[in-house]
Formats: structure tokens, C-alpha cells, sequence
């Protein structure tokens, strides 16, 4: 079993002490790697690679399990917008336009706009975090991101106490993102989270993975990863962010409302209506092993459910 780790303390009580000291260092290298052009990785070769590095620091959560190869991690992909294969977006994802980039917020905020993604991310420390991550279909990946808490950015934006749930929304551009050309779901993505989960410390915003921007098809520039509702919760290309009082409808649950429940978390106790979530392949192994509630995280997050029947409540 995966252990992590968990911070208890201020971050900068638990980092190293020489890297917490070259803070300010990390910082201008990681804001100065962003504002680069952000390139389709997936399509570059190496040395086209090597300009799109970013700088980390060690992130607090870790994983002692081997990382899943990063040919994989790039080219294995849900992204509908691209299409509805596995290989459909690094194939497609070409045609995403990453640079320049803008997020709207509005709603129950104190400071809503429309911001640019360069602004946003300005003197914002990133860190790399491994996370183990079961996605919906029964394969699982072990992969570096590299982002930021999604609450250090929502606490810039003052929510007010109306704000029970942040809904969050992919770009819609059918130029740009040849699937939304098909009516295979309605655009654009939309999806949501409580706002405690939202502010959960595992909760981020990634902008990278194995030390390098993302790649479009992984969902340039700007991601959600929620390590216990991998592949559930992991909406890509975020242009908006919007707080809200009432539960907000998302993609998947007006699309398949019997298969994708609001909280929709890793639990191998409740089946998918055409799979067994018992049981998962990581992408590399040829035999199964066993899914773990919630990804392993439950002794972090457990708690965030613990008034819901989470076979009722999926």
C-alpha cells in the first residue's frame, strides 16, 4: 500500500530548510518558466522540451510507488474535446491554442473579473506532487504534477458566505477542440465541487507534470487534479470559475445522471452500472490489484463524507 504524507504544519515548517530559504528563487523561476510559450508537448521532440521546463519545489505529498512512464501519462488521455479515444487527444490536441489565456471569475466573490492566467500565476510558488490516481474506467496512474492548492487561488478572489460550491468550466472553442464539433456531450464542460473540497490542501490547480508544462492534451494550461476523484472530478482547460450557493449541474451527471453522481469518489464499494470498481490495472502492469477508497486518501478526506451514505450519495 502507498503511504502519504499529509502536512499538520505550515509549509514552510516542513520543507527543507535550503530549499525553504531559496523560496523567492523558486518563485521567479517557476513565473518566469510560465510565461514562456506553453507547447503541445505531446507532438515536440526533446530539445523543444527542454524550453518548456518548469521549476518545483518539493511538494508535501509523496507516494513510495513507482511514477507511470511519462509516454504514457501523455499519450493515454481522457479529453473529449479531442475526441473519444485514449489516443484521440494527443493525436488532436495540436490545435489548442494555450497562450495567451484569461480565467473569468464571478459569483459569490468579493473579486470577480476576468483575469489573465500570466497575473494568476505571478509570484505563486509551484509545487510537485506525486499523487496515485485511480481513474473511473479501472486504470490507474502514478504521476508528478506540478500546480498549486486550488484554495490559494479561490482565497484571492474573497468568496463571500453564499459560496457553497465553485463550478468550473473547460474552454469552448470547436475550432480549437475538434470534439466539441459532436454532440457526444454538452458543451462546454462543466464540473463542481463542495467548497470544502475545494479547499482541501490536496486539492490543486496543476500547470505541469515530470518537471515540464502540461502538455495540451493533458489539459493545457490549466487543470483541476483531485487526487480522490481522479478521472471523476479532473476537468482541463478552465477559462472560468464561478461560486455559487446551489449544487451546480455538471457534464457527466445531466449526461449519465445513474453512472456519475455529484461527489462521484474513488469507492470500490459502489460499482459503475457496466464495471466493477473493485479492482484497477496501472497503466504498465498486466495484472489487477485492488482499488483503495478513495485512492488512499481516506484518512485525509473520510471525513469530508462522514454525514453522506456514499452508496446513495456517488
Amino acid at each position: 500500500m502507498a503511504k502519504f504524507r499529509l502536512p499538520t504544519i505550515p509549509s514552510e515548517q516542513i520543507t527543507p530548510e535550503s530549499i525553504y530559504q531559496q523560496r523567492r528563487h523558486f518563485m521567479r523561476l517557476g513565473t518566469a518558466a510560465l510565461l514562456a510559450p506553453m507547447l503541445p508537448l505531446g507532438n515536440a521532440n526533446a530539445a523543444t522540451q527542454d524550453l518548456a521546463r518548469l521549476s518545483a519545489v518539493p511538494g508535501p505529498f509523496k507516494t513510495d510507488e513507482p511514477m507511470t512512464d511519462r509516454e504514457a501519462v501523455t499519450h493515454y488521455n481522457n479529453f473529449y474535446e479531442f475526441g473519444t479515444g485514449k489516443a484521440d487527444p494527443a493525436r488532436n490536441a495540436h490545435t489548442l491554442e494555450p497562450r495567451p489565456w484569461s480565467v473569468t471569475v464571478a459569483g459569490a466573490c468579493a473579486k470577480p473579473g476576468t483575469y489573465e492566467l500570466d497575473d494568476l500565476l505571478k509570484g505563486r510558488t509551484l509545487e510537485e506532487r506525486v499523487y496515485r490516481l485511480r481513474c473511473v474506467e479501472g486504470w490507474s496512474m502514478v504521476i508528478p504534477w506540478i500546480g498549486f492548492p486550488l484554495s490559494d487561488l479561490l482565497r484571492r478572489f474573497e468568496p463571500t458566505g453564499n459560496a457553497k460550491f465553485v463550478m468550473l468550466t473547460t474552454l469552448y472553442d470547436p475550432k480549437q477542440m475538434p470534439g466539441q464539433r459532436r454532440n457526444v456531450l454538452p458543451w462546454p464542460y462543466v464540473e463542481g465541487l463542495r467548497m470544502d473540497e475545494a479547499m482541501h490542501p490536496l486539492t490543486i490547480l496543476a500547470v505541469g507534470l515530470y518537471g515540464h508544462v502540461l502538455p495540451n492534451q493533458n489539459g493545457a494550461p490549466l487543470r483541476l487534479v483531485v487526487p480522490w476523484k481522479y478521472g471523476f472530478k479532473s476537468i482541463k482547460s478552465i477559462v472560468r470559475i464561478d461560486f455559487v450557493e446551489k449544487q451546480p449541474a455538471t457534464t457527466w451527471n445531466q449526461s449519465a445522471p445513474r453512472e456519475y453522481g455529484f461527489y462521484a469518489n474513488v469507492n470500490p464499494n459502489v460499482d459503475h452500472p457496466r464495471w466493477s470498481q473493485r479492482r484497477e490495472r496501472r497503466i504498465g502492469d498486466l495484472f489487477r490489484r485492488e482499488t483503495l477508497l478513495f485512492n488512499g486518501y481516506g484518512e485525509w478526506v473520510a471525513d469530508l463524507y462522514s454525514d453522506l451514505d456514499l452508496k446513495r450519495n456517488f
